[in-house]
């Protein structure tokens, strides 16, 4: 039995995945937390063999979470399940020791797989993302297939990154989608989390690798 904890910020998404999970057979969900300070609080008392977890908590970085939990649990196995597909998080967090990182596009065997595979010592990584990926230019970004570009982002996130890689300013966009400034300057953040990068030029990168401008 997998014994498995879960943590992440969406409240629908946990509870929907502690569901689908617990019916899985050989694997026990033992708890979830929502935020990082829960999980911390809970961590000490804990018997579980993977700590599956999400990038990006409201309350915690991400590496000031991981140094903590290994202070706390020093050999605990951690899965993240995440939709952040950029390599630099990869590439930050593979620094203390995680057994893998799952995109939240997989289906449920394939995370099945994940678990069991981690809980028994080896590690498993996304066949859709190559940590080894070092090539200077675009190594914040990752080529997808045409078809999957809609599964991570939406209609409109797709739309407002095409008119930001044309050079259109917040306002701009904002007038021509019937938008507010600050919805524009919302969907932009969310863009550069969403793929993993830096700034604009990494969102102009990711668009010319996939073929979503010329």
């Amino acid at each position: 039995m997998v014994k498995v904890f879960i943590t992440d910020d969406h409240e629908l998404y946990l509870e929907g995945l502690t569901l689908l999970l617990g019916k899985q057979e050989g694997i026990q969900v033992v708890g979830t937390a929502m935020n990082g300070g829960h999980l911390l609080k809970q961590l000490p008392e804990l018997e579980i063999d993977v700590l599956l977890l999400d990038v990006h908590l409201p309350d915690i970085e991400e590496e000031d979470l991981l140094k903590q939990i290994r202070v706390i649990k020093p050999e605990l196995k951690v899965l993240y399940l995440t939709l952040m597909r950029g390599t630099r998080y990869i590439h930050k967090l593979v620094k203390y020791d995680i057994q893998g990182y799952l995109l939240k596009n997989a289906s449920m065997e394939e995370l099945k797989k994940a678990l069991k595979a981690i809980s028994t010592g080896e590690k498993y990584f996304s066949k859709e993302i190559n940590i080894l990926d070092t090539e200077q230019d675009f190594r914040n970004t990752i080529t997808i297939e045409d078809k999957k570009v809609e599964e991570i982002l939406s209609r409109r996130e797709i739309e407002i990154l095409t008119l930001i890689c044309k050079e259109f300013s917040n306002s701009e966009i904002a007038e021509k989608l019937f938008l507010s400034v600050s919805t524009v300057e919302t969907h932009r953040k969310n863009l550069i989390a969403k793929l993993g990068v830096n700034n604009t030029v990494g969102l102009v990168k990711f668009a010319l690798k996939n073929r979503l401008i010329d």
